[in-house]
């Protein structure tokens, strides 16, 4: 049995007849770039994760500069985040001229440890990025509570987490603004690269507007030196589509995420830890072995694909070496670096392929 890490074309096809009319729509319009395809995606997308304001963008990386620049960070400035994320988080940070200070990630959750933070906090830091690694909302009540008593700006780094809620509030709703990737393997994914910024108030909207094109207010007027980061039409009515089924979608998700807690846990492996009153949107799921090797080895020769999330903590990056980290500094991300793994995890999955992957796994795995 061949077992896909991620069906993209299990997906296409259910929504194939809707998504060439969609795009077939847009190139009749000649509207290209931003203009009422992005509009409506925006509404569609806050009506359905949760949110007031929001602005689509390039991808997610240029969402959480955009961020960053709309609140005014940038050279000089101190941005604390944890070491196990993707590097996009870090690289936007580069970006606008700002310092990383990374902290450990809780062993638990796989998020960041917020009983670290107040330590690294300074008179440069300006804010805070947590991540919702793998779907996994971070503990926003006690990120905020630190963030207001220090006069922080919080992103919230969402890439991963659509539909994510922390006790029973949507995440990217939390900080000053929350961002999000649309790349085609996420939850919620374009058929192209895409994302977005969601924002607290008005008037950030409008600042992150201006920054994702050209910082101008009206055509050939510009009040600030900003950049390119401007939505493709054509993505947009895509998510616009896509927008209709991801709760369905997201529910399916938790529900192969069940079946694996409940196959693996009673095994004693450690899988994610959500902390009650939370949900995660498992845009991956992931399980540490002390054999991985082995294991992806066993999986792939089986027809099952895995995959690693993520296999290099940020503070052991070629790029991140002038941040002055070395190895041991974050024993957490590093000793999960080591050991986990990512299972098959999609909408679409069958029964059969779930249970065929948990056999395989459990042939060989090694707690």
């Amino acid at each position: 049995m061949k077992v896909p890490f991620l069906d993209l074309d299990a997906q296409y096809k259910s929504i194939k007849s809707e998504v060439l009319a969609s795009i077939e729509e847009v190139l009749d319009s000649k509207q290209f770039i931003q203009g009422e395809y992005c509009d409506k995606f925006a509404k569609d997308f806050l009506a359905v994760h949760g949110g007031e304001y929001g602005v689509g963008c390039s991808n997610g990386t240029s969402a959480i500069t955009i961020a960053l620049r709309a609140l005014g960070i940038g050279r000089g400035d101190e941005v604390i985040t944890v070491a196990n994320t993707f590097f996009a988080t870090v690289e936007a940070i580069a970006e606008v001229g700002a310092k990383t200070i990374l902290v450990d990630c809780d062993p638990e959750t796989y998020n960041i440890d917020t009983t670290q933070i107040e330590t690294v906090i300074n008179n440069k830091t300006k804010a805070i990025i947590p991540v919702h690694l793998y779907g996994n909302p971070a503990n926003m009540t006690e990120v905020m509570r630190i963030a207001n008593k220090h006069g922080l700006k919080v992103i919230e780094d969402t890439a991963q987490a659509h539909l994510a809620t922390h006790k029973g509030q949507a995440v990217a709703t939390f900080g000053d603004a929350g961002t999000f990737s649309f790349y085609p393997g996420k939850n919620l994914g374009a058929y192209g690269d895409a994302g977005f910024v969601l924002t607290r108030t008005e008037e950030l909207n409008k600042l992150v507007t201006m920054h994702l094109n050209h910082g101008r207010t009206k055509k050939y007027e510009h009040d600030f030196m900003a950049g390119n980061y401007r939505m493709d039409a054509i993505q947009a009515a895509v998510l616009s589509i896509k927008t209709k089924y991801i709760s369905d979608w997201t529910n399916s998700r938790r529900e192969v995420a069940k079946k694996y807690d409940n196959a693996l846990a009673e095994k004693g492996f450690k899988t994610i830890k959500v902390n009650n009153d939370d949900q995660c949107s498992y845009h991956l799921y992931v399980v540490e072995v002390s054999n991985r090797d082995e294991v992806m080895s066993h999986l792939k020769n089986s027809g099952i694909s895995t995959g690693i999330h993520y296999p290099v903590p940020m503070h052991l990056q070629p790029a991140c070496k002038e941040l002055g980290y070395k190895e041991g500094d974050f024993p957490h991300a590093e000793r999960a670096a080591d050991r986990i793994v990512s299972l098959p995890i999609f909408p679409e999955m069958s029964a059969e392929q779930q249970s065929y992957t948990i056999e395989k796994f459990l042939e060989i795995a090694s707690r």
